[in-house]
């Protein structure tokens, strides 16, 4: 009775964050909390997002080359993680918004600019130029026209925080799924081993189709990659990652990289340093929160880092 109860589970499926999300909690029948959980996704996507003219991301953005804004403690606590990160230039800039948005890959009217409408806009993304001020949780951007987006962290550190919740409620086991961006919760119900089974995206193949799956741990896994939003001109192909360092498509051999590790905010931190990195780092798993990692070149061959294989 106990371990027919282990495998019973509640799914609720929700949109928000720009993508489909789907929740799964094992060991209950109670759906309450998946509501809660929706809630909160809906809170934060309201003080986060840029998709909106109104958030406390815009204020500090609508506020560039003006003024300090204060935040609340969530909000400055994710754009100085963010920032932080941004500052150490291996391939993650919270401020490539002016760039991306030149571009538009993936939307209605994207196009290759020119080298000079590149070279202005980088001078709009430099994270040097915001500044934080923890004694009155105040984020200033000191240039007009200069963007903070969340965006490439703040589902992670969101998919966290459903965790934090679901603890809080004693769920020993569970699935957060905010649009791929993957957190395992607790032990595997369905193995004895406790472990979970991921698959990895075949790049070529429709979303859903797995070039390969490994057995992982409590763990989060996010992937980044060129496969899903391209502009091609001329025959040649520009996929959306932009590299903050020279502001176009960063020149890669891999179609995507899936980054395992102990927190959702760290796999999409670690995944953006690994994809931009283009290989295996040396020594980035002696950190203990960070599992492995698996590589797909465009090739087709794989790479397994710390998996053993």
């Amino acid at each position: 009775m106990i371990k027919d109860l282990a495998l019973e589970q509640v799914v609720g499926d929700h949109h928000a964050l720009g993508t489909s999300i789907t929740l799964q909690i094992f060991g209950t029948q109670n759906r309450d909390l998946l509501q809660k959980s929706f809630d909160l996704i809906d809170h934060y996507e309201d003080i986060f997002t840029v998709n909106r003219d109104e958030s406390e991301v815009m204020d500090i953005n609508h506020a560039a080359g003006e003024h300090p804004v204060q935040v609340s403690s969530a909000v400055y606590g994710l754009v100085k993680l963010a920032v932080e990160k941004s500052r150490e230039n291996f391939g993650f800039n919270a401020l490539i918004g002016p760039v991306v948005k030149l571009w538009h890959i993936g939307f209605k009217g994207a196009h290759v600019p020119k080298d000079e409408e590149i070279k202005d806009r980088m001078l709009l993304t430099d994270p040097f130029k915001v500044v934080l001020n923890d004694s009155d949780q105040s984020v200033f951007l000191k240039m007009n026209g200069m963007e903070l987006d969340l965006g490439g962290i703040a589902k992670g550190w969101i998919a966290d925080r459903i965790r934090d919740l679901w603890r809080a409620y004693g769920v020993e086991a569970g699935i957060i799924n905010l649009g791929g961006n993957i957190l395992l919760v607790g032990d595997s119900p369905k193995r004895i081993s406790g472990q979970w089974s991921i698959g990895v995206q075949d790049p070529k193949q429709p979303r859903g189709d797995n070039i390969t799956s490994v057995m992982v741990p409590e763990c989060s896994a996010v992937t980044s990659g060129t496969y899903e939003r391209y502009l091609v001109v001329n025959g040649k192909k520009y996929h959306h990652l932009i590299d903050p360092r020279t502001g176009y498509p960063v020149k890669t051999d891999l179609a995507g990289v899936t980054t395992f590790t102990k927190t959702s905010v760290e796999a999409e931190i670690e995944c953006k340093r690994l994809f931009f990195a283009g290989k295996p780092l040396k020594g980035w798993h002696d950190n203990p929160d960070r599992i492995g990692a698996i590589f797909v070149y465009n090739d087709e061959h794989i790479e397994y880092d710390n998996f053993g294989d």
